[in-house]
C-alpha cells in the first residue's frame, strides 16, 4: 500500500507538471492542537491533488510537527519562546477556564476572561511579530511565489502574511467569541434575537429571558471583551503594512472563510457566498481496531462499549473527580475505553481500560460503540455525528458548552458539569443514553443529514481553496458591506437624510400655514375696519 501511494502521488505531481499550471503552492499559518489536527487534514488532501504546502512554524510549536513524517515543507523561525513556554502557556489558558471562570453567564466571564486571555495575546503577538519582522524569512517567502495563504483566524498573523505578500488568503475556524470576527471582519450577520452567540450556552429556539441574555452576550463580545489587544494589533499592522489600519480591517480582506461546522451541529441561520460550513471535513469510515483492542471491545458482548475522551488539552483530573467517574463506569454492564493519562482511580472497574491515546474515530464508528463521553470539542462531536453515535457531554472551555448545548436541543446528548460531577450524576446520564433508544434515533438523523450533502466537506473546502488560487482571489464574493462605513452600513446617513426631508418639508408646511393664518387674521380685521 505505501508503495501503490508513492505512485499515486508521483502521478498526480506529474499530471500538474504537463496541465495548465493548475496546481498551487500554499503556504500556511496554523494554530495548535485540535486546530492543527484539523487544518492538516485539508493539507493533505491538498498534498494529494499535487498541491505544493509549506507550513509557517515556530521554533516553540507544540503540535506543529516538522519531525513528523510528511510530504509537507515546514519553514521554521526562531522564536524567543520555547516550547515547554507555550505548553504551560495554552494550559493555564484551558485550567482556568475549566474550573475557574464563571459560567452563570457571559456577563460572568468579565473580568476573569479578560484577564485569562492576556498571557494567550501576548504569546502569539510575540510569535506573529517575530515572524513579520524577520526579513530573511519574509524575502525567502517572497522568492517562493506562494499563490495562497490559508490561516486559522483564531491565531491572528496569517492575515498579515497575506498583505505583505499580496496573495489571496483562506480562512479555516471553527469560532471566534461572539462571533466578532465573522461579524465585523467577513460581514456575517448574528441576529441576537434567534441565533446564539457563541460562549453564550444557549441554543435553539430561545425564550424571551434567553433573548435577552443573548443581546446582552452580543453587547459584552461587541463591545466589551477583545480576544486580543486590538489596539496593540493594529498599531503592530500600520507599523509594518506601512499604512493606517487595524487588525479586524486586515482579517476582513479574507477571499473565503471555511467554518468547521454544519447545520447538523448548528441552527440556520443567514450567510454568505464567500462563507462555507464545512463541519465534519476531518469524518472517515472506521478503519479496524487493533487486536488487543478488538478483543476487548467483542469480549462486551451484547451491551457494547463506552468511548470515553476528553481531548488533547486536558491531561490529568482531579483526583477526586477521576474516582467519581470510575465508580459510575465500573455500575454499567459496557465495557469502557478511557482515555486517560493520570493516576490510576482506586474506583477503577474491570470493565474499565486505560489508554493514553485511542483511535476515536474508529472507536465510535464500530457496531458495538453504544454512547460516546466527551469534553463537546467539535472534532470528537463531528464523528460522533457521523456515526450516529449518542453522548453524554461533559464541556470544560471553549464552544464546547455551545457544541453541547446544541447536541442536547437536538435531543442527541445529556449534559453534564465537570464542577459538579458526582458518581451518580454520571451513571444517570450514562443510562438514559444508552437506554432510551430515542437518543440513538436522534444521532442517527443527524448522521443522515450530515452524510447527506452534494459534496462532502473536505472536497468542498479542497474547492474553495483552487477556486481562490485559479482566480487570484475571490473578491467578486465578499460583501460589499466591507466598502461601507459603519454608519452607512446601518443606513444611518440615509435615515438622517429622510429624516432632514421630513423635517425641512414639516417646517415648510407649518410655515405656510401660519403665513396664511397671518393673512387671513389681517384680512378680517381689515374688514372689521371698513
Amino acid at each position: 500500500m505505501p508503495g501503490k501511494r508513492i505512485w499515486v502521488l508521483l502521478l498526480l505531481q506529474l499530471s500538474c507538471y504537463f496541465s495548465s499550471g493548475s496546481c498551487g503552492k500554499v503556504l500556511v499559518w496554523p494554530m495548535e492542537y485540535s486546530h492543527w489536527i484539523n487544518m492538516k487534514v485539508i493539507l493533505d488532501e491538498l498534498i494529494l491533488r499535487g498541491h505544493e504546502i509549506t507550513v509557517l512554524r515556530p521554533s516553540s510549536a507544540i503540535f506543529v510537527d516538522s519531525n513528523e513524517p510528511s510530504s509537507i515543507k515546514f519553514e521554521t523561525f526562531p522564536s524567543s519562546s520555547n516550547t515547554d513556554e507555550m505548553i504551560t502557556v495554552f494550559r493555564e489558558f484551558v485550567e482556568k477556564w475549566t474550573y475557574e471562570l464563571p459560567r452563570t453567564t457571559c456577563l460572568a466571564y468579565s473580568p476573569v476572561m479578560d484577564n485569562m486571555v492576556v498571557k494567550l495575546s501576548d504569546a502569539w503577538f510575540n510569535i506573529c511579530r517575530e515572524a513579520a519582522l524577520n526579513k530573511e524569512l519574509m524575502a525567502r517567502l517572497r522568492k517562493a511565489g506562494f499563490d495562497v495563504v490559508i490561516a486559522d483566524a483564531v491565531g491572528p498573523g496569517g492575515e498579515l502574511l497575506a498583505e505583505l505578500l499580496e496573495i489571496p488568503l483562506v480562512y479555516t475556524l471553527r469560532f471566534y467569541p461572539g462571533y466578532t470576527t465573522e461579524k465585523y471582519s467577513g460581514g456575517l450577520l448574528v441576529p441576537p434575537s434567534y441565533v446564539p452567540v457563541i460562549l453564550s450556552g444557549l441554543s435553539g429556539q430561545m425564550k424571551f429571558m434567553e433573548r435577552v441574555e443573548n443581546f446582552i452576550c452580543m453587547l459584552y463580545f461587541d463591545f466589551w471583551f477583545e480576544t486580543y489587544d486590538s489596539k496593540k494589533w493594529s498599531k503592530f499592522y500600520s507599523e509594518v503594512l506601512g499604512r493606517p489600519t487595524t487588525l479586524l480591517e486586515t482579517m476582513s480582506r479574507a477571499d473565503i472563510w471555511l467554518i468547521r461546522s454544519y447545520w447538523d451541529l448548528e441552527f440556520s441561520r443567514p450567510t454568505l457566498p464567500n462563507f462555507d460550513f464545512v463541519g465534519g471535513l476531518h469524518c472517515k469510515p472506521a478503519k479496524p481496531l487493533p487486536k488487543e483492542m478488538e478483543d476487548f471491545v467483542q469480549s462486551s458482548g451484547d451491551n457494547g462499549v463506552v468511548v470515553f475522551s476528553l481531548g488533547s488539552m486536558v491531561e490529568n483530573l482531579t483526583e477526586d473527580t477521576a474516582n467519581a467517574i470510575a465508580s459510575a463506569l465500573a455500575q454499567i454492564p459496557q465495557k469502557i475505553l478511557w482515555r486517560f493519562n493520570g493516576k490510576k482511580p482506586d474506583s477503577l472497574g474491570k470493565n474499565t481500560r486505560l489508554y493514553k491515546w485511542l483511535p476515536q474515530n474508529d472507536l465510535l464508528g464500530h457496531p458495538k460503540t453504544k454512547a460516546f463521553i466527551t469534553h463537546g470539542g467539535a472534532n470528537g462531536v463531528y464523528e460522533a455525528i457521523h456515526h450516529g453515535v449518542p453522548m453524554v457531554g461533559i464541556p470544560l472551555f471553549g464552544e464546547q458548552h455551545d457544541n453541547i448545548a446544541h447536541m442536547v436541543a437536538k435531543g442527541a446528548a445529556v449534559q453534564l458539569d465537570i464542577r459538579t460531577l458526582s458518581s451518580k450524576d454520571l451513571l444517570r446520564a450514562l443510562e438514559t443514553v444508552i437506554n432510551n433508544p430515542l437518543y440513538k434515533k436522534n444521532a442517527m438523523w443527524l448522521s443522515t443529514i450530515h452524510h447527506d450533502q452534494p459534496m462532502k466537506p473536505l472536497d468542498r473546502a479542497v474547492f474553495w481553496i483552487e477556486f481562490v488560487m485559479r482566480h487570484k482571489g475571490a473578491k467578486h464574493l465578499r460583501p460589499l458591506a466591507h466598502n461601507l462605513t459603519w454608519y452607512q452600513y446601518h443606513s444611518l446617513d440615509v435615515i438622517s437624510f429622510l429624516l432632514a426631508c421630513v423635517a425641512t418639508v414639516t417646517f415648510l408646511v407649518i410655515k405656510y400655514c401660519l403665513l396664511a393664518y397671518q393673512m387671513v387674521v389681517k384680512k378680517g380685521k381689515k374688514t372689521k375696519r371698513e
